[in-house]
């Protein structure tokens, strides 16, 4: 992995996690490219972090859902940045929906944002650290959705579930080329000004932490395993959810 300046892209960089990664990830002194669907919110997400001090974050659009688009920004990275480091795949769709009543638009949509956008993003920055030959570090953002099942998240938490064995897939084959692959899975996280302050009785009661994570707290993970530092874990997932994946039966 580079020793110089670090590079990252970070999809979906524009708000909640993704933005709070970025941040992270420019505290840390690297270039980072904010690669959204939403164009014009990167641009603004970028210049507000550059407002605290780091100039070092840019921004570009980029549908996840589309080769083409993927590929361009890619070719955008490599040629603002001079060569991509470091890849968070942090977009994606948080949508819910009745088993029985949800239809082929509603699934395909989450699944090829989710999944196969991390796929898609994965394999083209994947090919260009293999050809580089400096190795370096994807992160995926998965969910304890995809340790789980939960109502109402079939797509959601099957995509999150893909997005964990792609991980381990991904880490398995990469690992020659000194690309290292892990995965964060956030659990109940405040993300919206209007999601109430505390979690839902029926969260908390599965919860050591009984509160929301903060996306800063995400970000933490995510850095550690974009960082130097993390360079004997692959293929593995750590999740940010306040003890909720681990809590089993929690008696009074």
């Amino acid at each position: 992995m580079s020793t110089t300046t670090r590079t990252a892209i970070v999809t979906g960089g524009a708000q909640g996690i993704g933005r709070a990664i970025v941040a992270r990830l420019a505290r840390d002194g690297m270039q980072v490219v904010i690669a959204d669907r939403n164009e014009d919110a990167a641009e603004q997400t970028a210049a507000g972090i550059a407002g605290a001090g780091k100039d070092s974050v840019t921004a570009l659009g980029v549908d996840v859902s589309d080769r083409s688009s993927v590929e361009a920004m890619v070719a955008s990275a490599i040629e603002r940045l001079g060569g991509v480091d470091i890849l968070v795949n942090n977009a994606g769709i948080m949508d819910r929906a009745s088993f029985l009543e949800m239809d082929d638009y509603f699934w395909q949509r989450v699944l090829e944002t989710n999944l196969s956008g991390t796929f898609r993003c994965g394999q083209a920055v994947a090919r260009h650290m293999a050809e580089r030959g400096k190795g370096g570090r994807i992160v995926n953002v998965a969910s304890n959705s995809g340790i789980f099942g939960g109502r109402g998240r079939a797509a959601y938490g099957a995509s999150k579930a893909g997005i964990i064995n792609l991980t381990q897939t991904m880490a398995i084959e990469l690992a020659e080329y000194d690309i290292l692959v892990n995965a964060v899975a956030p659990g109940p996280t405040k993300t919206k000004a209007d999601q109430p302050d505390e979690p839902w009785p029926s969260v908390a009661t599965r919860m050591p932490l009984k509160r929301y994570g903060r996306p800063e707290e995400i970000a933490e993970v995510a850095a550690f395993l974009a960082s130097p530092a993390c360079s004997f874990t692959t293929g593995h997932v750590i999740s940010a959810d306040g003890g909720f994946t681990i809590s089993g039966i929690m008696e009074g």
